[in-house]
């Protein structure tokens, strides 16, 4: 009997974990949770809810996805039904600790008119509510909750079906965990502002055709200002349409200005592309760093990383010694006071000696600090000569000891603060492009702000062949610094010229003595660039094509801010195009 009972539990002992081994349940029970297979897409374009009020009636999506960065385009449906036309006020307040800062946009809608509106809120809210204010009509107010994708999220122009056709992929089950997250738009009616696009990782348009050439226009600047766009079904006209391509070029994959363009054929293509991309996309097209969380105290901001500004540090070793002198007045000095002429002087002496020491304080305040804006600029640009325009991509630090006032951007422009901000920072209205009227510097707080905009621009550098002599001229609106070119095969190095100033061009430098220009140019920024902008642009540290050139110089750059008065701490432009020859 004892042998029977020991046999039957060796069995056990060696049956039983095998037997659980290969127990499919058993092996789906001790999967880790982000072990599971993830597959197919999860859409999360929200839904309307309608309210009305009068002639008005209003649509709001709610529920919709959000970009890791950037803002956030919350749909708003106006549609006057009655005979006048309407004046209404979109404003948009976040909750949990965003304060009082608010988002709004004036929208005109006409006599039975229907007005599809945007409203670009920072992503950092994930909820808030929309409020729609028309003289005469009671308000409109709709709580409204972003979702926020754990795994990436995609902007798509177009329908589901297409989109499906053109990547394979189907909508993932409950139970499944999605490769990513979709919000899908109606071509037509699509925002026109960059700052709607710039912080999703990916944008994909299933029917290029079917885009409104202002539209395109914008996801034109999406890509080349560091936009990563997927194409599922690309035209035959697509050079025209992405003036950038060389001609001839029908590579999937293509580096565009600062971003990556990815046209696909094949439904497994186009959702590998869609995956890789968002692999990829680690950080935004700049990454100003903000202050350190509240606990924490000093001089450094987030993850150690040293302000751009001098000015913005505290002079602690200055203060030290001023409280130092004023300790040694007060204690030591007091008991002399009061040996030699007794209480009354010291009672006399200290409020005299704090009040000196305050007065010695907005002394230094005034006369160090200023009332004047400090600003460090870095940029990058890429000069797109046929079209006059410019792209650039830029990190600017600013302090003052007074706020300035409103600070204006173009729609083609989006201005981003650091990803690592929890809250609101800045009021704004999108009335006519973005106007900050409140908290873009508020008085004696240091910050940095990120610019990414495709703006028209006459600068050039300009070649011209005198007799065999070949001279250069600096037309590019600042004072170059240093800078290389290439023509004919051979690189040149390009002598400090004034704006407006002219040389001639030396000989060529030596392949074996030449470093890469664009790397040795971005070395000038300095190793605290290389996160906030230098970093992840693998298309502006390309070799020079002939007739290409890059050069470093100073100034505001080419940034929308830089119409802004300042006094300028630093000043570092990368800026890369083709020159401009003229023949005799």
């Amino acid at each position: 009997m004892r042998s029977v009972l020991a046999a039957a539990v060796l069995l056990l002992l060696l049956g039983a974990p095998r037997a659980f081994a290969t127990s499919p349940a058993a092996a789906v029970a001790e999967r880790a949770p982000d072990e599971r297979p993830r597959s197919g897409y999860r859409e999360s374009s929200g839904k309307s809810e309608v309210l009305k009020e009068g002639d008005l009636r209003v649509s709001i999506r709610t529920g919709l996805l959000k970009p890791p960065r950037g803002y956030t385009p919350l749909e708003v449906v106006l549609q006057n039904s009655g005979p006048a036309p309407l004046q209404a006020r979109l404003s948009f307040q976040g909750h949990y600790g965003a304060g009082t800062r608010v988002t709004e946009r004036l929208v005109e809608v006409g006599p039975r008119q229907r007005v599809v509106a945007w409203l670009p809120v920072p992503a950092t809210l994930p909820a808030g509510n929309v409020e729609v204010q028309v003289l005469g009509l009671p308000r409109v107010v709709q709580p409204v909750y972003l979702d926020h994708a754990q795994y990436g999220a995609v902007l798509v122009l177009g329908t589901t079906d297409d989109f499906e056709a053109g990547t394979g992929l189907q909508e993932a089950e409950e139970n499944q965990e999605p490769l990513f997250a979709a919000r899908f738009l109606e071509e037509r009616e699509a925002p026109r502002e960059l700052a709607s696009y710039v912080g999703y990782p990916v944008v994909l348009v299933s029917d290029v055709a079917a885009v409104p050439a202002d539209v395109w226009a914008i996801l034109e600047a999406y890509a080349v200002s560091g936009g990563r766009l997927v194409l599922t079904r690309p035209p035959r006209d697509l050079g025209e349409r992405l003036p950038l391509l060389a001609a001839g070029d029908t590579r999937s994959e293509v580096l565009y200005g600062f971003g990556h363009v990815r046209r696909c054929g094949q439904p497994a293509e186009c959702a590998q592309a869609v995956t890789s991309l968002l692999a990829e996309a680690t950080s935004g097209p700049v990454s100003p760093i903000g202050p350190p969380p509240r606990w924490e105290r000093g001089n450094t901001l987030q993850g150690g990383e040293l302000p751009l500004l001098e000015s913005a540090r505290a002079p602690v070793g200055r203060f030290l010694m001023l409280i130092f002198a004023f300790a040694l007045a007060v204690g030591p000095g007091g008991l002399v006071l009061a040996r030699r002429r007794g209480p009354v002087a010291v009672l006399v002496a200290v409020p005299v000696v704090s009040l000196i020491t305050c007065v010695a304080l907005i002394a230094w305040s005034v006369l160090v600090d200023g009332f004047a804006v400090h600003a460090a600029r870095y940029s990058l640009t890429w000069l797109d000569g046929q079209r006059s325009r410019a792209v650039t991509l830029g990190v600017a630090a600013w302090y003052a000891n007074l706020s300035p006032g409103e600070v204006k951007f173009p729609a083609s422009s989006a201005l981003l603060p650091p990803d690592e901000q929890d809250e609101s920072l800045v009021d704004l209205d999108w009335t006519n492009g973005l106007t900050v009227t409140r908290g873009f510097l508020p008085p004696r707080t240091y910050r940095e702000w990120g610019e990414v905009a495709v703006l028209p621009t006459r600068a050039r550098l300009v070649l011209r062949d005198e007799g065999g002599t070949v001279r250069v001229q600096n037309a590019l609106g600042a004072r170059v610094e240093k800078g290389y070119l290439r023509r004919g095969g051979a690189h040149y190095r390009l002598p400090a010229l004034e704006d407006g100033a002219e040389a001639v061009l030396d000989a060529p430098v030596p392949e074996a003595e030449l470093p890469h220009p664009v790397g040795d140019l971005l070395q000038d920024m300095g190793p605290t660039l290389d996160e906030r902008l230098v970093r992840g642009n693998p298309g502006f540290q390309s070799d020079l094509p002939d007739g290409g050139f890059v050069v470093r110089v100073g100034g505001p750059g080419l940034a929308p801010s830089a119409a802004l008065p300042v006094e300028l701490e630093a000043g570092v432009h990368v800026v890369r195009g083709q020159v401009e020859e003229v023949r005799p």
